[in-house]
Formats: structure tokens, sequence, C-alpha cells
């Protein structure tokens, strides 16, 4: 037991794997996700402010977009010794993103302004009960938001560049069994719950050598995530409480740099094929550490090594116009994983793998249209976790319906 308990709150580093190619899911518009976010070099609405705030500044009209999409997971998990099978009971996940940007002056104006509110990651995980791992994690809940303001600016007809500072704010509950036992035959289990803030930038050079092609650079900076003033709850045996106090924590978390490069290319006017490389530089997460207000023998300082790898994604999409209402669209996106043989866990059951996508616009009229989107995952990865060697094959499906509303002022 005493080995088992001071990697207890290890599972917070969900907080940062969502943002990781484990869980990363770009749901940061309804068009770019229906393209397999491809939208480095791509000028669809004022989602750019994410993807590329260099191109924001060549959006035609100053527009607001808001959208959501639903995320459903189910994951399976086969013990390699029993051969038994546990499955998730997770709830449904509701990511929203809100942009707007406006020109400073007028529409001719060669500076928009810009301001982003999103999710990039919003969900939970939970287990069924007395499930295999249950020592390893039980459940989960998380949110985070990011504010983004950003200025872009159109140098000539062909250049432009934008930057934006980035604020984020989180939330975070986790909940799993300790393996001791009360009087009723019950397990003892413990509560994390934290906040965490941290800051960054996003920047972004945005190239039209002409009317049919155009290139993309972006860069998203490392976000440490900082927690301070965490709570630990218990509910042990009474003979055991001493062993583990309620009190505070205090750890930093890292978000990966994101460098993109894109191009985008038109064809005949209703068909445009764009292509995305993401870097992101997971190499920054060696290990997790946290500090205990409140230290035992059975609670102490903890220190996980983690060894993330730098990883790629590809990214490719399609976008044709039907007519002056309808556009439809399509995409892939290859994504390795940056969990190395021996570091899979069951909040992160992460994966090398193809996502695919597809979608849609209708422009109800001069103002108002209707975005939507389908994202479809599969995960399957076996390991032998090397520190509580919960062992195993984790199958994860997830499908992703999304919409959004975008108005043109």
């Amino acid at each position: 037991m005493m080995k088992i308990l001071p990697s207890l709150f290890l599972t917070f580093c969900f907080l940062s794997d969502l943002m990781a190619q484990g869980f990363q899911v770009n749901l940061q518009g309804q068009k770019q996700q229906a393209m397999g976010s491809a939208a480095c070099a791509t000028i669809q609405d004022a989602s750019s402010l994410f993807y590329n705030p260099g191109s924001t500044c060549f959006l035609p009209k100053n527009s607001i977009m808001a959208g959501v999409s639903t995320t459903f997971g189910r994951t399976a998990f086969q013990d390699s010794a029993t051969n038994s099978i546990s499955r998730t009971e997770s709830p449904v996940g509701t990511p929203f993103t809100f942009y707007s940007a406006f020109a400073v002056k007028d529409s001719s104006s060669r500076m928009k302004m810009g301001i982003g509110i999103y999710t990039p990651f919003g969900s939970g995980i939970k287990w069924e009960d007395g499930w295999t791992g249950r020592f390893a994690l039980t459940s989960i809940k998380l949110l985070s938001i990011f504010i983004q303001p950003t200025f872009s600016y159109r140098i000539n007809d062909k250049i432009g560049i934008g930057a934006g500072f980035i604020f984020a704010t989180g939330s975070v509950t986790l909940k799993k069994d300790i393996p001791v036992i009360d009087a009723d035959g019950n397990y003892a289990n413990a509560t994390l719950q934290g906040s965490a803030n941290g800051s960054g930038f996003n920047a972004g050079i945005y190239y039209k050598p002409n009317n049919k092609l155009s290139l993309g650079l972006s860069y998203r900076s490392q976000v440490n995530m900082n927690v301070d003033n965490g709570k630990a709850e218990f509910q042990v045996p009474s003979a055991l409480a001493a062993n583990f106090p309620n009190g505070a924590f205090s750890s930093s978390l890292p978000l990966p740099s994101v460098f993109t490069a894109g191009f985008a290319l038109t064809l005949k006017e209703k068909f445009m094929i764009a292509g995305d490389i993401n870097y992101v530089g997971w190499s920054a997460y060696k290990a997790l550490e946290f500090d205990y207000e409140k230290n035992t023998p059975s609670l102490i300082d903890t220190h996980s090594e983690r060894n993330y790898k730098n990883t790629f994604a590809f990214r490719a999409g399609v976008q044709y116009k039907k007519d002056e209402k309808i556009f439809l669209r399509g995409g892939l996106s290859y994504v390795i994983t940056p969990v190395q043989p021996g570091y899979v866990t069951p909040e992160t059951p992460d994966a090398t793998r193809l996502n695919i996508a597809g979608g849609f616009s209708y422009i109800i009229n001069k103002k108002i249209a209707v975005d939507a989107s389908f994202t479809y995952q599969r995960l399957k990865r076996a390991d032998t976790n090397l520190e509580t060697q919960l062992s195993g094959t984790f199958k994860t499906f997830v499908y992703i319906p999304g919409f959004g509303l975008v108005y043109t002022l």
C-alpha cells in the first residue's frame, strides 16, 4: 500500500495530457474541424484567431462566430492477467468556442482586432464501479477556458501578421480508490480538487502569393498551468486518518508549444485543398511533481517520470462550394502519440491514430450562416504502466458532432 500511495495524485496530469496528442481534438471552429483541422493557411471565419492570427486581417468583413461540440467517448480496458473487461460511464462533454474579429476603423482598415474564448478541453471520464484500475483512477471532471485577445495587421495585399495573449484558467476534480478496506468492506478513497492558471501567446504569419495559393506559419507557446492551494480530501478508516490528512497541494503542469506550417490551394474557384503539419513540444513534460502542505510517511511529495516525446500531427482537408449557399467539407488527420511505452494511464489511454471528419455550411442570408461538423476517432493501446503495473489493452471510441453559427456584420 505504501508503494502505491505516493503516486496518489498522478492522475492530475490529465489537465495537461488533454492538450497533448493524447486527447487533442482541435475543437476550435466547425469549418476547420470538418477539414481535419487543417486551417493554418485558410481564411474561413473569426476562428482564425486561434489557427493563425496572421490571416485574420484578410477577413472581408467583421464577424462573430460561436459553436459547441458534443463529445461522446467510450473506453474499454481488458486486463492482461485476468482478461476481465472494464468500461467507462463517461458523461457527455460540451467544449465551446466564441470568436469575434473587427476592423479597427472601417472595412478597408489594415488592422483587425479580436478576442477568442474557447475550451481546448472540457469533458470527463468515469469508470464503472469496482473496475480493475480503480486504484489509479475512478473518475475525473475537467474544464479549461482560454481567453485570447488578438491583433492582426495586413502589411500588404499578400502578407499578414498577428499575435495574441493567452490567459488560461481551469479546474479539475478527480477521484480514486485507496487499497484500504473499512469495517463494511468498502475501499477508502481520495478526492482531488484544484484550480490552475497560466499564460502564453499565439502568433502567426499568412502569405498569399497569388489568388490560388496561400501559406501559413503559426506558433502557440507553452503554457505552464500553476496549481496553488489545491484541496485533497480522504475518506479512510478513522485509525488511518492521521496518515492521510486533508490539506492543500501545489504543482506546475506544462501545456506544450505547437508549431504549425500549412498551405491552402484553390482549384477552379469551387474546390479547395488544405494541409497542416503540427510539431508539438511535449518533451517539456519530463516529470510530474506535487508538493503537499501536510506530509506523512504514507503521503509524501511525489515525483513521477513521464518522459513524453515531441510529436507530429499531419492534417488534410477539402472544401467544395456546391453553390452560393452550401459548402461541403471532409478531412483526415494522422496524430502521433507522445506517450512512450510504459507510461499509458487510464485517464489518457493514448495511441497513434487516424481521425476522420466531415461537415457542411449553409448560408441562410448575407449575415447568418450555419456550420456543422462530425469527427470520429478510434484508439487502441496495449501497455504495462511502469509505476502502477496496470497492464492490459485500452480501446477507445470518440464521436464528436459539432454545431456553429456565424454572424457577419
